[in-house]
């Protein structure tokens, strides 16, 4: 078992960020703090990204705190442009994350410390920064008949691309980002298309403003506050209208039906008789926190969620959760790493842990192309 002053989970955008920050506050990989990543290689969830989803179709990516994204091609996959950038920003920072590790659960400890139980040992930190993102969490919803379907059912977790869709009959299932370009790379190959949502989608004319942006943060934010699980913040902006998005709703692709009742071994069908046949259904249905691991800790809510404050667990003040929540965007997630690191070296210097001698870390970096 390891002493240490702080473990991170994760090594996406927002365990990045909080190494990142760490660093400058004068800590020390690997002595005084460690990133625990489960991925086999950096990038994050990024690095499962569809090859499809080129650079060009990202929205909002914003660069990792202290080092740029620059000279990135648009039309190379997204995976492997962030996947070199984020490798690229761990060298740079001498950050020295582990991976891939498990992480089984987080346990009380003694004398005030956690336990991180993982693949590669024990771990026994004053504060805990965890990062796990969403990514290992697909939501797969259940209807009746779902074992039935002779055709095949896949999640935007592992969605393969559209070429693998030629010919055949294709339900994509959500309202989401996902679920529309899912649906328009689809339609090119498939023999038809039809999608299929809970609510109405909501298309948001004119630019994503920064006062919009920071009202649909609050809404999501204030979930968390009350303990309840986080929604998406495309759920609260909607979904922007497009050049491409426009033209897919011109030409029928995103004509929407309501959510039907119930699967059929060839199928879907509603209540009011109506059916459609199908080859495929791809479920883009979101996903939810990559928390279980915290599970001995009981931070839950009733609500389900884990009420936050900050990143600062309510439950349990030695818990931050960055990229949760109000954080799960990339510039959200620079945001919290930073902040958690704040929160961390005022619960270190409260119980004797860091180290106050040193000075922050003078850490400096020059862009780095996306090649």
């Amino acid at each position: 078992m390891r002493e240490l002053d702080v473990v991170v989970i994760g090594a996406g955008q927002a365990g990045l960020s909080a190494a990142h920050h760490l660093r400058r506050v004068g800590l020390e990989p690997d002595d005084d703090f460690v990133v625990l990543d489960h991925a086999p290689r950096p990038g994050g969830a990024w690095q499962f990204r569809w090859p499809s989803l080129t650079y060009g179709k990202v929205h909002g990516m914003h660069a990792l705190p202290g080092m740029e994204l620059t000279g990135a091609d648009p039309g190379r996959p997204s995976s492997e442009v962030i996947g070199a950038y984020f490798a690229a920003y761990e060298e740079r920072f001498d950050l020295r994350v582990h991976r891939p590790v498990e992480v089984s659960a987080v346990r009380e400890g003694s004398g005030g410390r956690l336990l991180v139980e993982t693949s590669e040992g024990t771990y026994a930190p004053r504060a805990l920064i965890n990062a796990t993102g969403t990514w290992d969490r697909p939501f797969w919803p259940r209807y009746p008949g779902q074992e039935t379907f002779r055709g095949r059912q896949l999640h935007t977790a592992n969605y393969p691309g559209p070429e693998e869709f030629a010919g055949q009959r294709v339900i994509v299932v959500g309202g989401g980002a996902s679920g529309t370009q899912h649906l328009m790379e689809i339609a090119g190959f498939a023999a038809d298309t039809f999608w299929v949502t809970r609510s109405e989608p909501v298309f948001r004319e004119g630019p994503f403003t920064e006062e919009w942006g920071r009202a649909a943060v609050a809404m999501v934010e204030e979930r968390v506050r009350k303990g309840l699980p986080p929604r998406s913040v495309v759920s609260v902006t909607g979904l922007p209208m497009t050049d491409a998005v426009r033209r897919a709703r011109e030409q029928g692709v995103l004509d929407r039906l309501p959510m039907f009742d119930r699967i059929t071994p060839d199928g879907v069908a509603w209540d009011d008789g109506r059916v459609v046949e199908a080859d495929v259904i791809l479920w883009a249905t979101g996903f939810r926190p990559a928390v279980e691991h915290l599970a001995p800790l009981k931070l839950r809510e009733p609500g389900g969620g884990i009420r936050a404050e900050d990143t600062r667990a309510v439950r349990d003040g030695r818990v931050h959760l960055v990229g949760y929540g109000p954080s799960a965007s990339t510039i959200g997630a620079n945001r919290a790493g930073r902040a958690a690191v704040r929160s961390v070296m005022r619960l270190l210097k409260e119980s004797g842990g860091g180290r106050p001698d040193r000075g922050a870390g003078a850490v400096v970096a020059a862009p780095v192309s996306g090649d």
